[in-house]
């Protein structure tokens, strides 16, 4: 019944990536309600997703990283940074809180992730659950004293909010701030995700591939090898 559901999410047009999100939120319900005995097991086991399609990541230098941040208007700044120099997801950015912070100890904390469905905004953990705390390089936690400066006090108050208080929606972020940041500095076809590949390599080629992987949020360096 899954895999028919599945199929049909696909043949309505959603993407791969949408499918498979879609999946994960049904598989931790089914989950959920299979721990709580409402219902005897999950039916999300062994359902055929649909493949993502695999394209080669742009990497930059970080030279070209500072300049898409400083093509980016304030805190916006912020977030490029966190995705070029922490490697962090584009969800797990716009999920980062005041609290995910730790400034004297220059880290933060990566606990969560925004998810998007149908157009729908939620939270969610981090993809395969791999919480993680991620070291910050100074000058990138200067940045993000100013950008914390100027949020709610509150200890859940998100860093990147939209206008109303909540998380960014992918697609109207990249439109209002990626997107012309990115052609300022003349670069094309290039996306939030080739941040964190460029963040990989870079960490892989001067601490090795099980540091890449570490800060990443992989399970295993084999998964850092085989995507970067």
């Amino acid at each position: 019944m899954v895999n028919e559901w599945v199929t049909d999410l696909g043949s309505q047009g959603l993407s791969s990536s949408s499918v498979r999100q879609s999946y994960r939120l049904l598989s931790q319900i089914m989950r959920s309600a299979a721990d709580t005995n409402l219902i005897a097991a999950t039916p999300c086991r062994g359902v055929r997703l649909p493949r993502m399609p695999q394209t080669e990541p742009h990497i930059v230098t970080p030279k070209q990283a500072d300049l898409i941040a400083a093509a980016t208007p304030a805190p916006h700044d912020a977030l490029i940074m966190l995705l070029a120099y922490a490697g962090l997801r584009i969800g797990e950015a716009f999920a980062v809180r005041r609290s995910s912070f730790d400034v004297d100890a220059r880290t933060i904390s990566v606990t969560e992730k925004v998810v998007e469905i149908g157009g729908q905004l939620s939270f969610d953990t981090p993809k395969s659950h791999q919480k993680r705390s991620v070291t910050l390089p100074e000058f990138v936690v200067v940045r993000l004293r100013v950008a914390l400066a100027g949020i709610d006090a509150a200890p859940d108050a998100l860093l990147f909010d939209n206008s109303r208080g909540g998380p960014q929606h992918y697609t109207g972020w990249r439109r209002s701030y990626f997107d012309p940041a990115v052609r300022a500095v003349g670069l094309t076809d290039f996306t939030p995700h080739d941040l964190r590949a460029s963040h990989a390599t870079w960490v892989a080629e001067r601490h090795g591939v099980m540091a890449a992987a570490a800060r990443l949020g992989h399970a295993r360096a084999s998964v850092t090898t085989r995507h970067y």
